[in-house]
């Protein structure tokens, strides 16, 4: 066993016997070989089922670096255009700000979610995403992208495009513009443009293999709690809950949800992450690669980040100042999470790609286990 597996292991048992999390998969490549691969804890508490390295989960937010990149390889065969307005591909979608008036939205705004858009668990409980049913995308079986995309017309914009950073339902509206630009379904166009040049087998728009999904958990003072077909989870301090609903992940009547649809293995995630980290790979250009981990928000940040140390890029946010922020990456690290319990890191300068998925929320997204696995590898 190396000293990096020795620290991994160490911050795992202390999260499981704390009660943290039920079980994750953590793998670590780096300079593009695999460093450390195990399951931890188990899959399924209730049926005593172990967490198998090869375990799939719903991947919530990772969806979007992959639909990120599938628009970057749009874009570079002139498909689509950053600079380009939604309304070229959507012509319908023309939410307004509270003035009446209708800004343009571009293809780079709604990248970097700068476009006005927001999500419902971003706004207070009575918030106009609450008001007219707006989907972050794991929720609400059988709703279309058409009838999404009306609600999140009629809600309007939270702030004129460009002039924020705000976590939203931007990369959903991405996938309506993709399909309309490619002439085919987002599945079809992420499994042509991703996951089949990358060989990730395991990650897709819907679960094929139910024997392998883990079961999702939530926390809760006494250990995690065990998640019902419907759930409400709480997010941040006095805005409005995320809702989840379990089969989404089978529902092929519903939208595909470019922003928090997609379900995957770490195996996957891991080797698609390091592929950006190292130039691309057979998905996007070098320079491309370099654009998704590179600030491409300017003088704003990210609201997550207190500090003001971390822009956004392509897919994912980047540390722009690590001692500010407290961070053991180095700066112009690449990184984000999915609310189902995941956080991933990409630290180019270490030349090293990190991937947790846990089946709790919100300790393996946000808790003390991301912060604890990144010192592991750090150090």
């Amino acid at each position: 066993m190396t000293n990096l597996s020795t620290r991994i292991d160490a911050a795992l048992a202390s999260a499981l016997a704390e009660k943290r999390i039920v079980g994750a998969v953590i793998v670590v490549m780096q300079d593009g070989a695999v460093a450390h691969r195990r399951g931890y804890g188990l899959g399924d508490r209730e049926a005593g089922i172990e967490m198998k390295p090869e375990a799939v989960f719903r991947l919530a937010s990772i969806s979007k670096p992959i639909v990120t990149a599938a628009a970057m390889r749009m874009i570079e065969m002139k498909q689509i255009s950053f600079d380009a307005a939604v309304t070229d591909w959507l012509p319908d979608f023309r939410p307004k700000l509270a003035d009446g008036s209708q800004p343009a939205i571009t293809i780079r705004q709604l990248l970097t979610h700068t476009a006005g858009l927001s999500y419902d668990f971003m706004q207070m409980p009575d918030g106009p995403y609450h008001h007219h049913r707006v989907s972050s995308g794991a929720d609400q079986d059988g709703l279309s992208m058409e009838e999404n995309l009306k609600r999140i017309a009629a809600a309007g914009l939270a702030y004129p495009p460009g002039a924020m950073w705000v976590y939203s339902v931007a990369i959903d509206v991405l996938g309506a513009v993709m399909q309309k630009a490619a002439g085919a379904t987002l599945p079809d166009i992420v499994a042509r443009l991703v996951t089949q040049p990358m060989g990730m087998k395991d990650t897709a728009f819907h679960v094929v293999d139910k024997d392998r999904l883990v079961q999702p958990y939530s926390n809760a003072p006494a250990g995690p709690i065990r998640i019902p077909e419907v759930f409400k989870q709480p997010f941040l301090p006095g805005l409005a809950p995320i809702s989840f609903t379990l089969s989404r992940a089978f529902d092929k009547t519903g939208f595909a949800s470019g922003g928090a649809g997609m379900n995957g293995a770490a195996d996957d995630i891991a080797r698609f992450l390091d592929a950006i980290r190292s130039g691309g790979g057979p998905v996007v250009s070098a320079e491309t690669a370099k654009a998704m981990m590179s600030n491409q928000i300017g003088d704003l940040r990210i609201l997550f980040d207190p500090t003001g140390s971390t822009a956004f890029g392509f897919g994912g946010a980047v540390m722009l100042d690590p001692a500010a922020a407290g961070s053991p990456l180095s700066p112009g690290a690449w990184y984000w999470g999915g609310v189902w319990g995941h956080c991933w890191f990409v630290d180019p300068s270490r030349k090293t790609t990190i991937v947790c998925l846990t089946n709790t929320t919100l300790e393996g997204m946000s808790g003390q286990l991301p912060g604890d696995l990144v010192r592991a590898v750090a150090e």
